[in-house]
């Protein structure tokens, strides 16, 4: 195996720069929280495979799980030869589905793919086309996926004209000066200049954005949002990709709100490293497509199913949500103290959920001003103090912590002092 410096250059001279990489450091082996590179350095995550990984890397029981499965079959296709584990799969999710009635569910393989089948459905349950979504939105990067997406650069860049139908509101967020009543205002504005209600299938949203800035929805707008559903006929579907599975303190982060979606859009953490998505709905609405309409030759791979309800079982036995909430206290607490120094980078607006947290980098002390060139700073002395470490934000200069749930106490103590020491290494 190469050194860092070595795989980098393969690296370069092999993948299109079109997929970045965060970190020059490549990965050899890891466990729950920890991961080791190439070169034998020990690495806290604080980013968790961009939220893949509420269960920790190589949980035990997902491990045993994928192991006794590899001795049955890899692959089938579902459409082709189905299988048992996928339909328990769909069964567990339904049950946890966080909306009233009967409900159905259908695996793909990533987040970007559960958007689009959900847009499919959506469309098809309604016979309307248009779809409203959110600046600063992040929904994936095919090509339907980009267009959801509130953010041109990278996303949308060079890659010509979007797909139709697709329309954003702004997303409330105080820090940049717009308000929930804003929102709503340019909603109706966009109702009486642009499209008619009656021909919106639906809205999607995160209810905290992920790529955004992890800005959680107020729950003002989601009831309002749930309002102006009913009253048009429209779909609410909640964009879970990032917030599933325990890690904003409940199972999916609308729960926080008590607003029930109509569709939701899950992955990343779903099967705790393993490629799977899904979309789980009201069992009418999951109809409305015809037979043939929705599937993929790799959705719902068994190997991921069984990985899945190996982490449906962790999050259970191991309280996962509750834990989200006690993590999520400690490292605010942990943020609020190195806020109060006067030798960090200036730090601002503190927020998140349970355990999907995250503060802005600013050029002054009480001010709001971006400071994209300082978050950077802080990704890098982070990774030099040891901690991998994940920036966000449509400004560039929120920092997003997003370690395993099963992080110990002493490890995340630890994770939080290299934290502490890079806020300072970057302000010098």
């Amino acid at each position: 195996m190469g050194s860092n410096e070595s795989l980098q250059a393969r690296r370069v001279a092999a993948i299109p720069r079109g997929v970045s990489t965060a970190n020059p450091v490549f990965a050899d082996r890891a466990e729950n929280s920890e991961l080791w590179d190439v070169e034998g350095r020990r690495f806290i995550d604080f980013a968790g495979g961009i939220a893949v990984l509420n269960t920790g890397h190589r949980h035990p029981k997902v491990m045993a799980a994928v192991r006794e499965q590899l001795d049955h079959f890899t692959h089938t296709a579902f459409q082709i030869v189905p299988y048992e584990p996928y339909i328990e799969l769909c069964e567990r999710l339904n049950a946890l589905a966080p909306f009233k009635g009967p409900a159905k569910s259908i695996l793909f393989s990533t987040g970007a793919e559960a958007v689009e089948n959900a847009i499919k459905i959506a469309r098809a349950y309604t016979g309307r086309t248009n779809i409203i979504a959110f600046s600063g939105s992040f929904h994936g990067r095919t090509l339907m996926a980009s267009a959801l997406t509130g953010k041109v650069a990278p996303y949308k860049k060079k890659f010509g004209p979007m797909p139709g139908g697709v329309w954003h509101a702004p997303f409330p967020v105080p820090q940049h000066g717009v308000t929930v009543a804003d929102t709503l205002k340019a909603i109706e504005y966009l109702f009486r200049a642009d499209v008619d209600p009656v021909n919106v299938a639906a809205f999607i949203i995160e209810p905290v954005q992920g790529e955004g800035g992890f800005h959680p929805a107020p729950t003002e707008l989601l009831e309002a949002l749930r309002k102006l559903c009913d009253q048009h006929g429209i779909l609410l579907i909640a964009d879970e990709v990032q917030t599933g599975f325990a890690r904003t303190g409940k199972m999916f982060g609308i729960e926080n709100s008590g607003v029930e979606p109509d569709l939701m859009t899950v992955a990343k953490s779903l099967a705790g490293g393993f490629p799977l998505s899904g979309v789980i709905g009201k069992a009418a609405i999951m109809d409305g497509p015809e037979p043939g309409g929705l599937g993929g030759t790799y959705a719902g791979s068994p190997m991921a199913c069984v990985a899945a309800l190996a982490v449906l079982d962790v999050l259970a036995e191991e309280k996962l949500a509750d834990r989200a909430n006690a993590l999520g206290e400690r490292i605010k607490k942990d943020i609020v103290r190195f806020s109060q120094r006067n030798d960090t980078v200036p730090i601002d607006a503190l927020r998140g959920p349970g355990a999907m947290v995250a503060f802005d980098v600013v050029k002054a002390r009480g001010g709001s001003e971006p400071d994209a060139d300082a978050t950077k700073r802080v990704t890098q002395a982070a990774l030099a103090e040891g901690l991998v470490l994940l920036s966000c934000g449509v400004h560039a200069n929120t920092i997003r912590i997003l370690m395993p749930l099963t992080i110990s106490d002493e490890v995340l103590a630890e994770g939080m002092s290299k934290l502490e020491k890079a806020l300072v290494a970057a302000n010098a």
